[in-house]
């Protein structure tokens, strides 16, 4: 944990504008594992689709004297991924959060709703249009597809993989960072060398 706020780029979307806060009604400890699952969920997926995992953090700090704040960050690279496989890696942190607090039995309407992850829906979107694919918030764009559709293949590459997420994000929990290949080796998943060239 850090008392020190991170760098303004992690706390902004990929537009710049400050990502939205959420009041997440948990223990600090319950919170923070919280998260620990959303970026477990982010990195595994991405390794399991072919993406290279750089490191997969969760970042803690205090805001005041009984106040913390939680976010975390995945940084990957993505070298002939799918469009759609990379639509399912961003869904699937807020996925992977939601499911923790209904495997824990810490699901209300309230955490569900402070797990919204917008931001990962918003650079998703982006992204892919970038590269000329279509990806839509509310409905099914011609020639491309919904977040919704992103969200589904998400939930069930997450329930399939759900054993290692939770070992990563326990993992993460304990130790802050992890790399990639922390993460493949608690996984058994392949991490891609960089750029496509040797290990």
């Amino acid at each position: 944990m850090t008392t020190t706020a991170p760098t303004p780029e992690l706390l902004m979307d990929h537009t710049g504008k400050p990502r939205p806060v959420f009041d997440m009604p948990l223990t600090y400890d319950a919170a923070r594992l919280g998260i620990a699952f959303h970026e477990a969920g982010h990195a595994v997926l991405s390794m399991a689709y072919g993406m290279r995992v750089i490191t997969s953090e969760v970042i803690a700090w205090q805001v005041g004297p009984d106040l913390m704040r939680l976010t975390g960050n995945t940084t990957w690279q993505a070298l002939h991924t799918s469009p759609w496989h990379f639509a399912a890696q961003a869904a699937a942190g807020e996925i992977a959060q939601v499911n923790y607090l209904m495997v824990y039995g810490l699901w209300t309407p309230e955490r569900a709703a402070a797990c919204d992850s917008a931001h990962d829906r918003e650079h998703a979107i982006a992204i892919l249009d970038q590269f000329g694919y279509r990806l839509a918030h509310g409905h099914v764009p011609p020639g491309g597809r919904s977040w919704g559709m992103a969200q589904g293949m998400a939930r069930r590459k997450v329930a399939y993989l759900w054993r290692e997420i939770r070992t990563v994000a326990h993992a993460m929990n304990e130790n802050t960072v992890l790399t990639g290949d922390e993460i493949a080796g608690l996984t058994g998943l392949v991490n891609p060398p960089m750029d496509g060239g040797a290990a």
